[in-house]
């Protein structure tokens, strides 16, 4: 086997998923419990693979004109915590931060990811179709290990001082932001609803 694949397979996840660590941070920056947070991304991103999988194998589970629709959970899910920040604030609980220790759920955030990576399953079927059954267990393997990566990564951001401060103020405020944004450009990207 060319070792060649892992540096692709490594290249390949980094590009498909970068603005997972700013989720990530996000989602540690609200006070859930790790487990959770690394539960969800696990969850999710197995998910992704294996519809990705699947479909490299010639069974879709998941038609294409079905994909932009994804966009409806992290938006669901966005407007759930927009409602929360503003219930939060019309309660008295005024600018401050909602108590730490709440946070997304782990399927709320396997429900993200794998929104979010609903656009990754059309890079990684024709990759996994043309490197065969040894080279696609390879990206698999490589894929789990830098979702453990990831969710250091997003640990690591939303636990600096600096960023930790802002997302400790704003967090609870951007994240609702991020998930809605987030879930209108996979519909828009799409073309769900006519858009």
């Amino acid at each position: 086997m060319n070792s060649g694949i892992f540096g692709q397979a490594a290249g390949l996840f980094a590009v498909t998923n970068i603005d997972d660590i700013v989720i990530l941070a996000l989602f540690f920056a609200q006070g859930a419990g790790p487990l959770r947070i690394v539960l969800g991304q696990y969850l999710g991103f197995a998910g992704i693979l294996v519809v990705a999988v699947a479909a490299a194998f010639g069974a879709t589970f998941l038609p294409a004109s079905a994909v932009p629709y994804l966009g409806l959970l992290p938006l669901a899910l966005g407007l759930k915590a927009a409602w929360q920040v503003w219930r939060d604030r019309a309660d008295g609980g005024g600018d401050d931060p909602p108590a730490r220790g709440g946070g997304p759920k782990a399927l709320e955030v396997a429900a993200v990811t794998f929104a979010n990576g609903g656009d990754n399953i059309g890079v990684y079927v024709p990759v996994f179709a043309t490197s065969g059954t040894s080279g696609m267990a390879v990206y698999v393997v490589v894929f789990l290990v830098l979702v453990a990566v990831w969710c250091l990564a997003g640990r690591f951001f939303a636990t600096r001082p600096l960023i930790a401060a802002a997302l400790s103020r704003w967090g609870h405020v951007l994240l609702p932001l991020v998930l809605i944004g987030l879930g209108v450009v996979i519909l828009v990207e799409g073309g769900a609803f006519g858009l």
